[in-house]
């Protein structure tokens, strides 16, 4: 008998079918994966079971018996933990805080801080030397990286001791050993008979720990299959419903864009001994119609750099130059007067204002390029349409809240609100994070365009294989540092290694970053 079984759920939002007649069923001890296309009902499910969503119809059972739960407390009791792909902590509290929100030990009717203190401390051990010295249980929250907070809600959900978790994206902003250290709880979970689904967009990771892979598709499922019957090809072609979008690298993952164009001569962006938190003397040109990629581990330094140029760091030092203008202790609207864009993967903290209509978050960077000035609803809307179309975003009403659409289509509201301004110089910081295939393809098709149209483009991405695939150089950061360059025969998996955990035969310190 399944642990969980879900028959003919279904649940629209006005004119949007998130799902149509979904089944699944999971297993005691398993680790069952969800994959499909943004947009294709992942969340939505996920939500279901949770009890953040009550379906429009169907049946969910747990141990045989059927079940309808009304609010995630009620989900809770019945043994079922969520982590969230917009985190659920409270940024004002410590990490112990959050850690233990709602469930604290108390003495006496009064919560233990000694205990408090020593569960916490117990639960961070579990990542010991992969989070940064700076991590203590009474740092708070709103102080952390991105991955800190990621790993931070991963014990949090642990914690709660659940017989089936959710797993919504949880490695998206982890490093290397974070993610190894992930696994191996997971499969401890596995050991304990409890189950796990696992949403992710990483082809590498879904075959690492899954058991069971299941395909979603325009909010159904549409094939189940054992992980070691399967392929990426195979589960690729489940989800868009025949072959990949076609194109891209020699090498590179399915559905990535072609190899970016040769640079061109007119140098768009010079910076020259930049430091700022996180970052140590970076120097580098780029030039219109050139991708260069920053490489190396998560957190060594890649988006301090994208987003201190941006005007987003404090403290920036050095100097800055667009187009041989200098940009002179940026803020956010100078960089995007003087041409630059920023794209980031966080979509909660960078990206989207989510209770706002999509409109507003479509035309910010418009306004802003254009001195704030005032524009009427029909005008705005008539110069973001042909960017829309280009998007191919899903939504009911330009009216409608950002929070309303999938993770996929949020992120292409951020795409759009800077294609809209023509940019010169195009920050990419991580930005296919909790993206399926067909929108990564979707996404590095425009950065190509834009590239061959004169665009610069500097792309962080923590896949190897996105720089392999569309990247002419990469730079290799390690302590906040550009330790090597690579291009040409020499850019390839094996040498990113070397040069990021700065093996036998890396040059750590060496500076490569003026090279043009």
């Amino acid at each position: 008998m399944p642990l969980l079984e879900l028959s003919d759920l279904r649940k629209r939002y006005g004119g949007i079918v998130a799902l149509d007649g979904a089944d699944l069923a999971l297993e005691a001890g398993e680790v069952h994966v969800l994959i499909g296309a943004n947009g294709c009902g992942k969340s939505t499910l996920c939500k279901v079971i949770a009890g953040s969503v009550l379906p429009d119809s169907g049946v969910l059972r747990i141990d045989g018996a059927e079940r309808r739960f009304r609010s995630p407390r009620e989900a809770a009791a019945a043994g079922v933990g969520v982590f969230y792909q917009e985190l659920s902590l409270v940024p004002s509290l410590s990490v112990e805080d959050n850690l233990l929100l709602g469930r604290e030990p108390r003495r006496f009717g009064l919560v233990d801080r000694r205990a408090v203190r020593r569960e916490a401390e117990r639960q961070l051990a579990l990542f010991a030397g992969a989070l940064g010295p700076e991590l203590a249980p009474d740092s708070r929250v709103a102080d952390l990286s991105a991955d800190q907070r990621q790993v931070v809600e991963i014990l949090k959900v642990l914690g709660e001791d659940a017989r089936l978790i959710l797993f919504d994206e949880p490695t998206s902003s982890l490093d290397r050993r974070q993610v190894a250290i992930f696994f191996e709880l997971v499969r401890a979970l596995k050991r304990e008979g409890r189950t796990v689904v696992f949403i992710s967009h990483r082809m590498d990771e879904i075959f690492e720990i899954g058991d069971r892979v299941s395909v979603m598709r325009d909010g159904r499922v549409v094939e189940t299959t054992a992980v070691a019957d399967t392929d990426p090809g195979r589960i690729v072609r489940a989800m868009v419903g025949g072959e990949a979008a076609a194109g891209g690298a020699p090498g590179a993952a399915p559905g990535t864009a072609p190899a970016p164009a040769r640079p061109g001569d007119a140098t768009l962006l010079r910076v020259d001994g930049l430091s700022a938190p996180r970052v140590d003397g970076v120097s580098l040109e780029l030039r219109a119609g050139e991708i260069l990629g920053l490489g190396g581990l998560h957190g060594q330094g890649q988006s301090a750099l994208l987003r201190g140029l941006f005007g987003i760091e404090p403290g920036v030092r050095g100097r800055i130059e667009v187009e041989g203008r200098p940009l002179r202790r940026p803020t956010p609207a100078d960089s995007i007067r003087a041409g630059l864009a920023y794209i980031s993967g966080d979509r909660g903290r960078d990206g989207v204002a989510l209770l706002r209509p999509i409109l507003e978050n479509l035309a910010y960077g418009l306004v802003t390029r254009e001195g704030g000035v005032a524009f009427p609803r029909g005008r705005v809307a008539g110069r973001l349409g042909p960017v829309v179309e280009r998007l191919g975003l899903r939504f009911g009403s330009l009216s409608d809240p950002v929070r309303s659409l999938s993770g996929g289509n949020q992120q292409k509201v951020v795409i759009g609100r800077w294609l809209a301004t023509a940019p010169r110089v195009i920050l990419l910081d991580d930005p296919t994070k909790g993206i399926d295939v067909n929108a990564k393809a979707d996404l590095f098709r425009m950065v190509r365009e834009l590239a061959e149209a004169g665009a610069a483009i500097l792309l962080y991405s923590s896949e190897d294989g996105e720089l392999l695939g569309h990247a002419e150089r990469v730079l290799v950061f390690n302590g906040g540092r550009i330790v090597r360059e690579l291009s040409g025969e020499g850019l390839t998996r094996h040498a990113l290694n070397e040069a990021a955990y700065a093996t036998p035969g890396a040059t750590p310190g060496a500076e490569a970053g003026a090279a043009a």
